[in-house]
C-alpha cells in the first residue's frame, strides 16, 4: 500500500520541499511539494531522483572494521569499541593535535552534521581541523569576518526584488545557488528579466546562466578581483559612490578610495581581457540601477585572489548603497540564530591564531587548508607530531582535495582512521572503521546552515519519512557515540551528548541579560523542552531561544518545535529586511571597509597587473545532476551531458591538433590525466574545463555504477601549493596546464 510523506531535499543548497511516494519502506517517487512555503513545488533532477539516491544498493548497511588487513562487517558495539581503542591511545601518547578531523560537504545537508561535529572537535581539543570550505567558500567567510566581524554574516542578493544583478563566477542554473539558498533560482532570474531587470554574468564559460543573461563577459580566469577593483575605482573617480543608509555604519571610506586608485580600467584590461570602456559601463550601470546586487561564488573564490574578490563583491554593494536594503544584498535571519544582541562593538574576527605544522599556513575560522592535509600526515618536523589518527565525516578528500595520489598514500600511513560514510569510496576505503549512516528517508531534516543564507526567511522541519531499518543506527546517534568513544567517554549513553549541549546552552542563556530567559533556572527550562529525540530537543531549544522564538513562554505566539510540527509545509517568516547595525561584531561596531589583512594583500593584487597571461589555463565546472563526488553512483544522475570530458575552444583544439571525442593528455603541477576532448565554443579561447568530483577508478571501493564510467580526478593536476594566502582556500581555477593529443595506437 502506497502513502506519501513530506521531506526537505538534502541534495543541494536549494533545500526544496518534496512529496515522497513510499511503498512499504521504499521511496518510489518524488515530486515538488506545492504547499512548501519556500520552494512552492519547484524540483530539479536531483530531487526527482531522491528515491534512487535513497535506495542505492551500494550503500553500506552495517559497520565495517578492519581485521587482518581487510574491512569486514561488524556489530555497532564492535565498531565503537574499535574507535575507542584506536583514537584514545593516539591522543594520550602524541597529544590532541595528532588527531585530525575532516568534514565533507554533506555535513551541512544533515541535522547530525550540523549538531555533533563541533562537540567532537571541542571534546578532542584538536586544532587539526580540515573541511570542504577550503576548497570552496572560505574566502567569503574571511571577507565577511573582516568586514562585519562575523565570518558567518554573509549578505545574499534579494533576488525577488532587485532590478540589476551581477553574477561573477556563479552558475546558479546548474548549481541552484551556493551561499545563497534559493529554491528555483532559474525561475527567479527569469522573473528578474520579465520585470525589466538586468542580468550580467561574468564567467570564462558560456554557461546556461550566461546564455540567459543580458550581457555575458568572458573574463580571463583568476582576474575577478582586478575587474571588481577597477569597477570600485570608477565609482570613486566618477563621484558615483553613494552608500545610502549604510553610510553611518562605515569606517575607512576615504582610505578605500586611495587603496583602489591604481586599479583603473585601463590598468586591468590586459590582465582581465575585458575592454576598459566595458568596465566603466558595468560600474555606471551598477550605480544607476534603482536597486542592484553583486553576487560572486565558486569561480571567484577558488582563485589566487579569492578573499580579495569576495571582499570587493561586498565593497561594490556598499559603495552603491545596495547593502542592507531591499533589492540589494541583505543579511538573512534564521529561526535558529542566536538571540540578536544589541548593536555595538564586538570581539571582531581574527586570522592566523595558529598555523599548520609543516608549511605554516594560517588558520581561518578555526580551520587549516584541506590542501595541507597530506603533508600534515606524511611529513615529520620538529614542530609537533604529525597527524596519526583521522576522523572523516562525510568526506572524500582523495577526490576533492589537490594531489589525491599523495593523500591516498598518506592515509595508508595513519595509525588509525574512522570514516562516517554510507559508501566505501576513495577515502573511506582506507579507514579502520566505517560507520554508515542510514539513507536520507530514514533521517530527520532541518537546514541549520542554509537557512542563514536563504533569500526569504522561513523555517521547516521533516521527521523521518521511513522508519529506521532494523540493524541501522540514526546518524545523530552514530556521531554522538563517536564523540563519546573519541573523547574518553566510551560506553556512556549517547543522550549525554545532547544533555551536555542543552545544559551548556541554557546555562549561558540565563546569564545573558539580552536573552529572553535571563535569570531563570536552566533546569526548569530544560524540563520544558519537547521532542522525541535529543536532536529534536536541541532544535526546540534553539527555536525557542531564537529571534522568532517563544522565549520559553515570554512570547506565547513565538516559535517552538510543537508549532513547527503543526505546519508540515513550513512557516514563512517574511522577506529579508534591513538589519544594520545589529549583525556587526567588529571591534569598532562598524563595517570596516579596509581591514589590515586586506591592506597587506593588495600589493599582491597589484603584481597581478603585470602578470603575463598563461597560454592555457584550467577551470572546473558543475552539473545540475551532480553534487561533488557523492552522486556519481546513481544511474539517473549520470550520462547525457553529465560526463567527464575536457571542454576546449575550437581554435585551441585546431592549434594543438586535438580532435573532438579523441583522448587528450592534460598536465599540471601535480600530475597528469587523460580525458576525451569535447570541442565547444562554450569556453573562451585559452581556457579548458574539466568537471569536479570524478576519478572513481581506485581499487577497493564499492561504487559499482560510478566505476563503469569513472572519469578523471581534476584535482590530481594540482600539487596543493597554490592557495589564497588569507583564507587557505585551494586555487582550483585559472591554473596553467599543458595539453597534448594522445596518439592512436
Amino acid at each position: 500500500m502506497s502513502r506519501t510523506a513530506l521531506r526537505i531535499c538534502p541534495l543541494c543548497e536549494a533545500t526544496c520541499g518534496l512529496t515522497l511516494t513510499i511503498e512499504g519502506t521504499k521511496v518510489t517517487g518524488a515530486r515538488g511539494d506545492r504547499e512548501d512555503v519556500f520552494s512552492k513545488g519547484f524540483i530539479c533532477p536531483k530531487g526527482a531522483s531522491f528515491g534512487a539516491v535513497d535506495g542505492d544498493p551500494d550503500r553500506l548497511r552495517t559497520p565495517l572494521v578492519r581485521r587482518d588487513g581487510e574491512l569486514r562487517e561488524a556489530t555497532w558495539e564492535e565498531a565503537f569499541d574499535a574507535v575507542a581503542a584506536g583514537i584514545r591511545p593516539v591522543v594520550e601518547r602524541y597529544g590532541a593535535n595528532s588527531v585530525g578531523v575532516v568534514l565533507g560537504n554533506p555535513n551541512v545537508h544533515t541535522m547530525a552534521g550540523a549538531l555533533y561535529p563541533t562537540v567532537l572537535i571541542a571534546g578532542l581539543g584538536t586544532r587539526s581541523l580540515f573541511t570542504a570550505s577550503t576548497v570552496d567558500q572560505m574566502p567569503k567567510h574571511v571577507s565577511s569576518g573582516l568586514l562585519y566581524g562575523d565570518a558567518n554574516a554573509i549578505p545574499v542578493p534579494d533576488l525577488d526584488h532587485t532590478d540589476h544583478l551581477l553574477l561573477i563566477g556563479a552558475n546558479p542554473l546548474e548549481s541552484n545557488g551556493s551561499l545563497c539558498t534559493a529554491a528555483d533560482f532559474p525561475g527567479k532570474l527569469k522573473a528578474l528579466k520579465a520585470r525589466g531587470g538586468t542580468l550580467t554574468v561574468i564567467d570564462p564559460r558560456r554557461t546556461r546562466t550566461a546564455k540567459l543573461a543580458d550581457r555575458h563577459i568572458a573574463i580571463r580566469p583568476g582576474t575577478d578581483a582586478l575587474l571588481l577593483a577597477a569597477m570600485a575605482q570608477v565609482l570613486f573617480e566618477e563621484l558615483l559612490v553613494d552608500p545610502g543608509e549604510s553610510a553611518p555604519h562605515l569606517e575607512g571610506l576615504e582610505e578605500l578610495a586611495e587603496a583602489v586608485r591604481d586599479f583603473t580600467p585601463e590598468a586591468v584590461t590586459a590582465a582581465c581581457d575585458v575592454d576598459a570602456s566595458l568596465i566603466r559601463t558595468l560600474a555606471r550601470g551598477l550605480a544607476a540601477a534603482p536597486t542592484a546586487a553583486v553576487y560572486g561564488r565558486i569561480g571567484s573564490c577558488t582563485v589566487p585572489y579569492g578573499t580579495l574578490a569576495s571582499w570587493l563583491v561586498d565593497v561594490l554593494n556598499i559603495l552603491t548603497g545596495n547593502l542592507d536594503r531591499p533589492g540589494g544584498a541583505l543579511f538573512p535571519q534564521a529561526a535558529t540564530d542566536r538571540t540578536p544582541r544589541p548593536a555595538g562593538p564586538g570581539h571582531g574576527f581574527q586570522l592566523a591564531r595558529w598555523h599548520s605544522r609543516v608549511s605554516g599556513h594560517p588558520e581561518a575560522k578555526g580551520e587549516l587548508p584541506l590542501s595541507a592535509l597530506a603533508e600534515e600526515i606524511d611529513t615529520a618536523t620538529t614542530e609537533g607530531e604529525p597527524i596519526r589518527a583521522l576522523v572523516a565525516v562525510a568526506a572524500n578528500p582523495v577526490l576533492s582535495a589537490p594531489d589525491g595520489d599523495r593523500l591516498d598514500k598518506a592515509l595508508d600511513s595513519l595509525d588509525f582512521m574512522v570514516s562516517v560514510d554510507p559508501y566505501l569510496n576513495e577515502t573511506s576505503r582506507h579507514a579502520d572503521v566505517v560507520l554508515p549512516p542510514p539513507p536520507p528517508s530514514q533521517s530527520p531534516h532541518h537546514d541549520f546552515a542554509f537557512n542563514t543564507l536563504a533569500v526569504r526567511n522561513q523555517v521547516r522541519y521533516s521527521r523521518p519519512a521511513v522508519p529506521l531499518e532494523p540493524g541501522r543506527m540514526a546518524e545523530t546517534e552514530i556521531l554522538a557515540r563517536l564523540t563519546l568513544a573519541a573523547t574518553g567517554m566510551h560506553g556512556a549513553d549517547p543522550s549525554a551528548v545532547d544533555d551536555l549541549v542543552i545544559g551548556q546552552t541554557l546555562g549561558k542563556a540565563v546569564k545573558d541579560p539580552h536573552s529572553p530567559v535571563h535569570g531563570r533556572d536552566p533546569r526548569e527550562l530544560a524540563a520544558q523542552l519537547t521532542g522525541e529525540t535529543g536532536p529534536e530537543r536541541r532544535l526546540d531549544m534553539m527555536l525557542r531561544l531564537g529571534p522568532y522564538g517563544d522565549g520559553f513562554g515570554t512570547r506565547p505566539d513565538g516559535l517552538g518545535l510543537a508549532r513547527l510540527l503543526a505546519h508540515p509545509h513550513g512557516i514563512d517568516l517574511g522577506p529579508l529586511r534591513p538589519r544594520l547595525p545589529q549583525p556587526l561584531k567588529t571591534r569598532s561596531g562598524r563595517i570596516e571597509l579596509l581591514p589590515q589583512p586586506i591592506v597587506d594583500d593588495l600589493p599582491r593584487l597589484r603584481e597581478g597587473l603585470k602578470r603575463r597571461p598563461d597560454e592555457l589555463v584550467l577551470v572546473g565546472r558543475r552539473h545540475l545532476r551532480s553534487n561533488n563526488s557523492w552522486m556519481h553512483n546513481v544511474p539517473a544522475l549520470t550520462g547525457g551531458t553529465n560526463r567527464c570530458t575536457l571542454h576546449i575552444h575550437p581554435e585551441d583544439a585546431e592549434r594543438l591538433g586535438v580532435r573532438d571525442g579523441a583522448p587528450v593528455r592534460v598536465k599540471g603541477a601535480g600530475g597528469e590525466v587523460t580525458a576525451p576532448a569535447e570541442v565547444t565554443d562554450g569556453v573562451r579561447r585559452g581556457v579548458v574545463s574539466l568537471p569536479h568530483g570524478w576519478g572513481h577508478d581506485r581499487p577497493g571501493t564499492r561504487l559499482s555504477h560510478a566505476a563503469t564510467d569513472p572519469g578523471v580526478n581534476v584535482n590530481q593536476l594540482l600539487d596543493g601549493s597554490l592557495l589564497d594566502p588569507l583564507s587557505g582556500n585551494a586555487v582550483l581555477n585559472g591554473v596553467p596546464v599543458e595539453l597534448a593529443p594522445v596518439a592512436a595506437r
